[in-house]
């Protein structure tokens, strides 16, 4: 079976955060590193070229296809933040609710600016994210 496309990598999380062109993008990574850092208590690692991953699982679906994931992250886009919950945001409505201004997809959260939303709202959701992922499949730090 294939492997997936987005894998851990060795590129420093910093400096990757410190090369973000657009002053207000590059600030609002720093301020979703320290959040993500403090709510999951794990250090950041790369995945791919552009997503910040907190954690990892391991998950082997009923086809057998297995392999790792980060468990919680995001990816500072052009357009906006992304936040990925694994393995989605299905049950969090009552959370989303009090969010503030976002766009949402399956296991992606697409936030304009964190100005938008309500920071303290934000780490519930990624705390929530976590403890559900870890009833489907085992969380480990990064």
């Amino acid at each position: 079976m294939a492997e997936n496309k987005t894998q851990p990598t060795t590129q420093n999380v910093a400096e990757f955060i410190a090369a973000i062109e657009h002053p207000t993008r590059r600030a609002d990574a720093e301020v979703l590193d320290a959040m993500f850092r403090r709510v999951t208590g794990w250090a950041p690692k790369m995945w791919g070229p552009t997503l910040i991953g907190y954690g990892q699982y391991h998950y082997t679906y009923k086809s057998g296809r297995s392999g790792e994931f980060l468990a919680t992250g995001f990816s500072p886009r052009k357009a906006n933040q992304v936040l990925y919950i694994m393995p989605g945001y299905a049950d969090f409505q009552s959370i989303m609710d009090r969010l503030g201004k976002h766009k949402l997809g399956k296991s992606c959260l697409y936030i304009n600016k964190l100005a938008d939303v309500d920071l303290d709202v934000v780490a519930e959701l990624v705390r929530a994210g976590i403890d559900d992922l870890a009833t489907r499949w085992p969380v480990t730090s990064t």
